[in-house]
């Protein structure tokens, strides 16, 4: 084709989508051997929005332009033809280049002004939205106010963002306001490739912390939690309130343990988050500064690969107040983490690590996405990600899976 004859068209048909009307469209381009530069497609409730940029010769053009009127008419579609100079087209083709984020929202119930305000940061960080795409399933029209409700979408935006730090920023401000959850990644190829997700077990896996719970059936439970609250939010060395909180345990029959793990409450979306997780071979790990004993409950109930947590030490069927090995502390936590992804050959930046508590910044940093889940307010300020409105299986959307998705899986 001769560069002087060469034309470049884009047609945008709307209208109500049903079977066939992308083949019958695109049969008319197959017919004149145009050549398609670019193609998207949506669908809104059984309303078509389909783009297609196509080059042809001008000789033609006319045919082609007049035979796909004829068919809209007879699909009872409307089209829209636009022409695309070769200047625009190749400006388009460079800014191609530019990077990609993945922007997630997601919440009980999302609405118009959530939209509103990402929209408007994206804006002002001078980043063009692709794509827009819901996750979970489509809503009814009453507002469902049950507690599992969850509405979910991600933006794919393009470009080079003014300041990230500032936008980040900016997302965690809105979602504690706002009170609605927002992610933002860079779209790598290890965003799209992830296969390692380590957890936390207390207030994150489960909605308790364990010592606590022992602590109560030695009759030291204001003490304990006393020491666990201030540890959590890095008060004090992890390592130093550990050691006191056990030795408090001592004389505990053994017997209790089993009682606890029995009624532990699970963490809304746990079950459902697993199930996905091992169905699409992610590899899963329990890294905790609990116990050992806990964490294998939990690893036979749902299915965890590795569990990493703290030995009591037990003498004639009752605790002796002290632990067994080295403590799993923030800094173990980081370690563990890259241990296993070495162990399962993974590159760092396909882990993703989710915790709540200020010894769970280390692996939260160290991991390539780092979630603080209902988390500590010192540990969501420090960390990147966050999620305080749903359950656990928001980490599914953080990684891109839509409900449809996980219901084939």
């Amino acid at each position: 084709m001769a560069e002087s004859n060469l034309e470049l068209i884009l047609i945008n048909i709307s209208g109500l989508d049903r079977p066939g009307v992308t083949a019958a469209l695109t049969s008319i381009l197959a017919k004149y051997e145009a050549g398609i530069l670019d193609i998207g497609q949506a669908d809104i409730h059984h309303n078509l929005s389909l783009g297609i940029l196509f080059k042809t010769s001008s000789d033609v053009s006319g045919d082609i332009m007049k035979d796909l009127l004829f068919k809209a008419y007879e699909l009872n579609v409307k089209i829209r033809f636009t022409p695309i100079s070769r200047e625009d087209y190749d400006a388009w083709v460079r800014r191609q280049g530019k990077n990609r984020w993945i922007i997630t929202i997601l919440g009980r119930h999302l609405t118009a002004r959530h939209i509103a305000l990402i929209s408007e940061e994206i804006a002002s960080q001078e980043l063009n939205i692709d794509a827009i795409r819901r996750l979970t399933g489509r809503q009814p029209i009453e507002a469902d106010e049950e507690q599992t409700a969850k509405s979910c979408v991600e933006f794919s935006v393009r470009g080079t963002p003014r300041d990230v730090r500032e936008m980040q920023s900016r997302f965690m401000q809105i979602s504690s306001t706002e009170e609605f959850d927002i992610s933002l990644q860079e779209d790598t190829i290890y965003r799209r490739c992830r296969r390692l997700v380590c957890f936390d077990m207390d207030s994150t896996l489960i909605e308790t912390e364990v010592i606590d719970e022992l602590a109560m059936r030695a009759g030291v439970g204001d003490k304990v939690k006393a020491i666990t609250e201030r540890a959590m939010r890095g008060e004090i060395d992890f390592k130093e309130s550990f050691t006191e909180r056990v030795a408090l345990l001592k004389g505990l029959d053994v017997s209790v343990m089993r009682e606890i793990a029995e009624s532990l409450p699970i963490t809304e979306g746990v079950g459902r988050m697993m199930q996905v997780l091992k169905r699409a071979g992610f590899k899963t790990a329990i890294l905790s500064g609990g116990f050992t004993y806990f964490g294998e409950y939990l690893k036979q109930k749902f299915g965890f690969d590795y569990v990493y947590a703290n030995e009591l030490e037990i003498e004639d069927g009752k605790l002796t107040g002290r632990y067994v090995g080295e403590v799993v502390d923030g800094r173990r936590k980081a370690e563990l983490l890259r241990l296993i992804a070495q162990v399962e050959n993974v590159n760092i930046a396909q882990t993703i690590a989710v915790g709540d508590g200020a010894n769970d910044l280390p692996m939260l940093s160290t991991a390539g996405l780092g979630i603080a889940f209902h988390a500590k307010p010192k540990v969501k300020q420090t960390a990147e990600q966050s999620i305080s409105t749903i359950g656990l299986d928001g980490v599914l959307y953080f990684i891109g899976f839509k409900d449809s998705n996980i219901e084939i899986l």
